[in-house]
């Protein structure tokens, strides 16, 4: 595997780009994820844990669409990321037009918002612990649109069906993979 999708390296792009810890926390959970998603359906894992790691690292610079991501999609080019890890990335922003072409990017896609939306469910908990989160407080908590209001629960439908997981399944999924890294999510 390419020295690319190596985590130090990895790393140290992302903290080049993004300096703010929410968003950081916010990479380090979707890596988490994709991570856990690739061990399930038999993917690279450190290929899929660079996606999810670099998926928005051009955000807090160019926070704007289409900015975000094309203008990341061309530091990745610069860097020497292969087509295939880009694309999986630009297609995770819908508007970019970039089909989900691989099982990568659709986990990539069904991962992101819920992540974050996770996050925020923990952070409403009393002990602010991940591990407490449970997936029918979850599901409701999607019901209310005042909750984590930036959060497209469309994207997260949309996922979950292009997955062909129910939502439960997908939740589930999130949640287990972000109890390992709690600590780093600061939850």
């Amino acid at each position: 595997m390419s020295e690319l999708y190596a985590p130090k390296n990895t790393r140290a792009l992302l903290h080049e780009f993004t300096k703010t810890d929410g968003l950081r926390k916010h990479a380090y959970a979707v890596q988490a994820a994709m991570r856990a998603a690739a061990r399930r359906t038999g993917g690279d894992e450190q290929y899929w844990s660079a996606v999810g790691l670099l998926h928005d690292f051009d955000y807090e610079m160019f926070p704007e669409p289409p900015d975000h991501p094309l203008k990341g999609a061309e530091i990745l080019r610069e860097r020497g990321y292969p087509e295939d890890f880009v694309r999986a990335i630009l297609s995770h922003a819908p508007y970019t037009g970039v089909p989900r072409e691989n099982d990568c990017a659709q986990w990539l896609f069904a991962v992101d918002e819920l992540c974050g939306f996770c996050m925020a469910c923990a952070m409403v908990q009393p002990d602010k612990k991940i591990a407490q989160v449970k997936v029918k407080s979850v599901k409701k908590k999607l019901k209310k649109k005042d909750f984590a209001a930036k959060v497209s629960r469309e994207d997260i439908a949309e996922g979950a069906a292009d997955l062909d997981l129910e939502m439960d399944e997908l939740i589930t999924h999130v949640l287990e993979s972000l109890v390992p890294v709690a600590d780093d999510l600061g939850l």
